[in-house]
């Protein structure tokens, strides 16, 4: 397809302060509730912050009020594909890859996933104990990446690191722990190995095909048109960021949630069939990603509370915030793993609803029922009971389980 344009929006990182006075990551629930309370939307000079559902919704709704095309501050040189693209480019994309990532195509995964997952079950379940965020939630969908890529496992720390560069870069560089100069230079350097990466791997699956994702964007089109070199870089940078740490980061949630919750661990572990649904109510509750990308007004706007938003303000939306909004609810600070009415946004909404989300909820599902079938009866690790959560997207920092 034809390349992008250059122009995005340049968006004010909001600073460390402001954040941690609006998302408490450890249990952010009572602190939506305050926020909802209070109008649902939060107004600097720079950023406006939507709490409110129906305000949330509208913007990730109107693609033509509130734009994709932001910069990233991810080391990125380009707009991410298909996540920084306005429609109609945006469909054509999404027409295109939607199919790869389709719930039938996900299905055929299961046997692949399965396997993965005892596998890393395998090396710590006679230990009785095992640091479950590096142990297995860190590992487990970076396996998987690198079987959609047809790459062997020996592969795995490099996608560890890369994906570590961009989202953790503190693991790269100690010093770039809230040193916003040195995440900077952290990730432009990163991005720049993410780059040469796939751009080497795209050029060798041109001289061999084979039976993996970067094949099938390669043979593939809409409407006669191919994706570029650059189109496939930007994909795969975005599946760096988005496929590995957001699933990571979710399991990390859960089992914190579960270890400290026996009624609901139980649940699961003596009716399998519940699976499905705790998974969603689990992505409910815990919501991982908080807020989700900043959109941009592209005219003044009204927002459906009254509220103004003027032209080139950039709107970030709170997913977790609207996922526990009384009317669409009802019961909202209840977890619920019965619940039949779940209008939960944890993958958003409108045209840029995660693309993932059918790989994404088949690898939650799949280790919520191994793991519970092989290890049904577990807890926190005595000592470690005083869960870390660290700024970004929601997750626990070395979460210690034993059984």
């Amino acid at each position: 397809m034809s390349g992008l344009e250059s122009e995005v929006a340049a968006v004010a990182l909001p600073r460390e302060e402001l954040l941690a006075s609006l998302y408490e990551m450890a249990k952010p629930q009572p602190r939506y509730r305050e926020l909802l309370a209070d109008h649902g939307l939060v107004q600097t000079e720079a950023v406006a912050f939507s709490f409110d559902r129906e305000n949330t919704q509208f913007v990730l709704r109107n693609h033509d009020l509130f734009s994709s095309r932001v910069e990233m501050h991810l080391g990125n040189v380009r707009p991410l594909i298909p996540l920084n693209v306005d429609p109609p480019g945006h469909s054509k994309y999404r027409k295109l890859l939607d199919p790869m990532f389709a719930p039938r195509r996900m299905e055929a995964q299961e046997g692949d996933l399965t396997k993965r997952a005892n596998k890393l079950i395998d090396a710590f379940i006679d230990r009785g104990e095992c640091n479950f965020t590096e142990d297995f939630a860190e590992l487990f969908p970076s396996m998987v990446f690198l079987g959609l890529l047809g790459l062997p496992e020996d592969e795995l720390p490099m996608f560890l690191r890369m994906r570590n560069g961009i989202l953790h870069p503190e693991k790269i560089d100690p010093n770039a722990y809230g040193d916003f100069d040195v995440i900077a230079q952290v990730r432009k350097a990163m991005g720049q190995e993410i780059y040469e990466y796939f751009g080497d791997l795209v050029d060798r699956r041109r001289l061999e095909p084979g039976d993996d994702i970067i094949t099938r964007f390669l043979d593939a089109d809409v409407d006669g048109d191919k994706l570029s070199k650059e189109d496939i870089l930007d994909i795969m940078f975005l599946f760096v960021i988005a496929g590995l740490d957001t699933v990571s980061d979710s399991l990390t949630c859960f089992f914190a949630y579960l270890a400290t919750h026996p009624n609901h661990r139980r649940q699961i572990a003596q009716d399998p069939a519940i699976i499905p649904s705790a998974v969603e109510e689990l992505l409910r509750w815990e919501t991982p990603v908080p807020s989700g990308v900043p959109r941009v007004a592209t005219r003044d706007v009204t927002l459906p509370k009254g509220q103004k938003i003027a032209a080139g303000c950039p709107v970030s939306v709170s997913y977790g915030a609207a996922d526990v909004e009384q009317e669409a609810f009802g019961d909202p600070f209840e977890v619920r793993f019965d619940r039949e009415d779940n209008p939960h946004i944890a993958f958003g909404a409108g045209v840029h609803r995660c693309l993932g989300s059918h790989l994404a909820r088949r690898e939650l599902r799949i280790t919520l029922r191994e793991w519970h079938r092989r290890i049904p009866d577990y807890g926190l690790k005595p000592g470690h009971e005083e869960l870390e959560y660290p700024p970004g997207l929601r997750h626990v920092k070395d979460l210690m389980l034993s059984w």
